[in-house]
């Protein structure tokens, strides 16, 4: 893919040799990850070939390269959503991207509502597996990556290693974690009580906007992935008000010293 060669060529030509291991896509509220970090280079999205800027609120838009333990995480401060309406290429980019430069374990965080009775607000939830509610996938049309099989198997999207050290690292921090299934739709409209009725019936914990897209796909480039969500809100029907992303920015506020405190100290695990 040119538009992925030529970002990587961008990229390298910025921050020399340093190659990243692991990379993180920041959902809403874990942007500020980035500031926990030492940044060897920062750049927009529009300033890199291939990538487009962010629409979302909380959604910065930079790439970050950062010197971890002993070795470098690159740091996407926001992603592109499927209901921006924009198809899937600018959702895949950063996985293709990511891939390229060499990243072989890949985290992505989200804000998430909690389906799940004995969640609460703040609480974070290492994903162990997802129902896609989306509509269609991001490997649908032709190969775009010769290493991507033509039917990719899903039996272990989110790699139980990288659960495991994601739960200790939020354990070390005393921060509230869980694991469980995360259920993605399309948005941008919150659900239904009753959909989320039904989805709790399907054995779903927390539901959100975005994250199965991206693990489908760097599962098939063969990258191990793990799966984050902080628990923003109750679902509908099980909050006793309605939603809002001003609520979702609040909660995540709030949780966000936990939040960067477990990320940091699973990014230094893997990378000592």
């Amino acid at each position: 893919m040119k538009e992925v060669e030529d970002a990587c060529s961008c990229l390298t030509a910025k921050w020399g040799d340093a190659r990243p291991l692991v990379g993180v896509i920041c959902g809403s509220g874990w942007g500020a990850l980035a500031e926990q970090l030492e940044d060897s280079i920062s750049l927009s999205y529009d300033e890199i070939p291939g990538m487009s800027p962010t629409t979302v609120i909380g959604h910065e838009g930079r790439l970050h390269l950062c010197s971890v333990g002993n070795g470098h995480a690159i740091i996407f401060q926001g992603r592109r959503h499927f209901y921006e309406g924009e198809g899937w290429g600018p959702v895949r980019f950063p996985v293709y991207l990511a891939h390229q430069l060499g990243v072989q374990t890949l985290l992505l965080t989200n804000a998430a509502g909690g389906i799940r009775s004995s969640f609460k607000t703040g609480d974070m939830m290492a994903l162990s597996d997802h129902l896609n509610f989306m509509p269609g996938n991001p490997l649908i049309g032709p190969v775009e990556n010769l290493g991507i099989p033509r039917f990719p198997d899903q039996t272990e999207v989110y790699c139980p290693r990288i659960r495991k050290l994601i739960l200790k690292s939020a354990e070390e921090q005393h921060a509230r974690i869980h694991e469980g299934v995360y259920v993605a739709l399309s948005g941008p409209a919150f659900e239904t009580p009753a959909e989320i009725r039904a989805f709790s019936g399907m054995g779903a914990d927390a539901v959100g906007m975005s994250t199965v897209p991206e693990a489908m796909l760097a599962n098939a480039l063969g990258m191990k992935v793990g799966g984050l969500s902080c628990i923003s809100n109750l679902a509908a029907g099980i909050a006793s008000h309605k939603l809002s992303h001003e609520d979702v920015e609040r909660a995540t506020k709030t949780a966000l010293p936990k939040m960067k405190a477990t990320v940091l100290s699973f990014l230094q695990t893997l990378l000592s």
